[in-house]
């Protein structure tokens, strides 16, 4: 009945013309709390800008692009974009996915919403729907994604183990998870490959690929996100002790 009720949410939201401020809110009820999960045990960097760089430079570097074709994202699709920020990836993934799929744009700072919202305004793009999310939760319905990005933020999750977890019941069957970062300290807003690999297999999530990205885009690492069955209950979730990706 809760993924029916869900479901039925996300379903709602996506029947409006387009995204605004005043559809900014939880598209789900709260998973399971922080304090059910250990904490990293390594530094979380701080939310400095709702962007990483110049939209001319990534675009220099065809950015979005590589990540659709890597990540097979198609029209039809449900991508989610968690810790949208200021929708450099949600405005291009809006036309690919095209009216018969849809962009669930998440964020947990209301203001980045706020204004991309002005955004997808502006742009006229009606298949974008946003999403409130927390630290440690990201609020969306279960089965609703199939596929999700998280471009340049893992580092700054506050809660990672927490937000991972009730990220996991989102997807749909087969879909994937595409995380980019550069290999670097969490505390120089980077991580490092085997630290992130670690932090997600302490969940559940399963490591199918990574590849390098252009330039100064960072790395893409892409993971299946575990079943009910397969995600590790939150007591038994052992915290990776450094960033070499030890426990």
């Amino acid at each position: 009945m809760i993924a029916l009720v869900r479901a039925v949410m996300l379903v709602l939201a996506l029947g409006a013309s387009c995204a605004h401020a005043a559809d900014i809110e939880y598209l789900a009820p709260p998973g399971v709390p922080a304090g059910e999960f250990p904490a990293p045990r390594r530094p979380v960097a701080q939310i400095v800008s709702p962007s990483r760089s110049g939209e001319e430079h990534r675009d220099s570097l065809d950015e979005n692009g590589e990540i659709v074709r890597l990540l097979g994202l198609k029209p039809g699709m449900t991508v989610g974009d968690i810790g949208v920020g200021s929708g450099y990836h949600a405005v291009r993934l809006s036309p690919l996915v095209g009216p018969s799929g849809s962009v669930v744009a998440e964020d947990v700072t209301r203001d980045y919403l706020v204004e991309f919202a002005k955004r997808t305004q502006r742009l006229g793009l009606k298949n974008v729907v946003l999403a409130l999310g927390e630290p440690h939760d990201p609020r969306l319905p279960a089965s609703s994604l199939d596929a999700a990005i998280l471009v340049h933020m893992y580092h700054e999750i506050a809660q990672p183990y927490a937000f991972v977890y009730n990220l996991a019941p989102a997807f749909k069957p087969g879909a994937r998870v595409g995380i980019v970062d550069l290999e670097r300290p969490t505390a120089e807003h980077g991580t490092p490959i085997a630290l992130l690999r670690c932090e997600l297999a302490a969940v559940g999530y399963r490591a199918i690929a990574s590849y390098q990205l252009a330039g100064d885009g960072g790395y893409l690492a892409v993971f299946s996100p575990p079943s009910a069955a397969d995600r590790k209950p939150p007591g038994e979730i052992v915290a990776c002790q450094d960033e070499a990706g030890r426990r």
